[in-house]
């Protein structure tokens, strides 16, 4: 999988609501809801850097959202970070990428595993809420737009329960042109270390198998070690990073 079409499935997984296509980069916004769905993709490389940000900063003004760009760590970034270095722009959020074919070794289930993860086409109330309670930013509005960042990507849903019947973990499989992105991995915070996350993750890749993917990919934090190991252990290896540049705020002039 070239990294060009990785990243156009991974913009297509994660669909901001509000977009717009300027001079080769990609405008995205979702009412401050997720980094990813409210920053700038720089697809292309701008033939003139400090004009295509203006842009940018103006647009993302005009809905009070603060400039974020998704940096990807290649040859193309560095007219940007240039521009972005001498500005001032913050780095966050680290970000592995990872895939796997699908062909790969199967996840080896922990001792004493049972099939039972629950699958669906559409993420139920519960899903939604013990994912959110994990990644989630926010109360019950920024949940609805997370909702309908989710929506128009075909996706698979998965949760499994511990031995009293409660959801402890969920994670996601986005369905695009025959590739599938693992995202919304989430554990409830008492029930980690016991497995749960693998059997969410065995039954997204088992399902995407039984659907024609052909390659996997998933994003990971840099910073998460733990989550790492669980997916080098599933046949996952790195093919890329990106971080997210921030503009500084302006502090206002004081009063006095």
């Amino acid at each position: 999988m070239g990294f060009a079409l990785l990243e156009e499935l991974m913009d297509r997984a994660w669909p901001a609501p509000d977009r717009e296509d300027a001079g080769g980069w990609v405008l995205r916004a979702a009412g401050g809801v997720t980094q990813r769905a409210n920053s700038v993709w720089p697809r292309e490389q701008a033939h003139d850097h400090e004009s295509a940000v203006r842009i940018a900063t103006q647009w993302y003004r005009s809905r009070r959202l603060p400039l974020i760009f998704q940096v990807f760590d290649d040859e193309r970034s560095v007219g940007l970070n240039a521009v972005l270095d001498a500005q001032r722009f913050t780095r966050q959020s680290e970000t592995l990428i990872m895939i796997r074919a699908a062909r790969a070794l199967p996840v080896a289930p922990p001792a004493g595993w049972v099939n039972d993860v629950e699958l669906s086409d559409e993420p139920s109330e519960e899903w939604l809420r013990l994912w959110w309670s994990v990644d989630g930013r926010g109360g019950d509005a920024e949940l609805e737009i997370a909702r309908k960042i989710l929506a128009p990507c075909p996706s698979i849903y998965a949760l499994v329960r511990d031995d009293d019947g409660a959801s402890a973990a969920v994670g996601r499989l986005a369905l695009v042109d025959g590739g599938g992105g693992i995202y919304c991995m989430a554990t409830e915070a008492g029930r980690r270390r016991q497995g749960f996350g693998r059997r969410v993750l065995g039954a997204l890749l088992e399902a995407g198998g039984h659907r024609g993917v052909s390659e996997f990919w998933l994003l990971v934090m840099a910073s998460n070690t733990g989550a790492q190991a669980l997916y080098e252990g599933a046949g996952f290896a790195e093919r890329g990073r990106y971080l997210y540049r921030q503009a500084r705020p302006r502090r206002a002039l004081s009063g006095c």
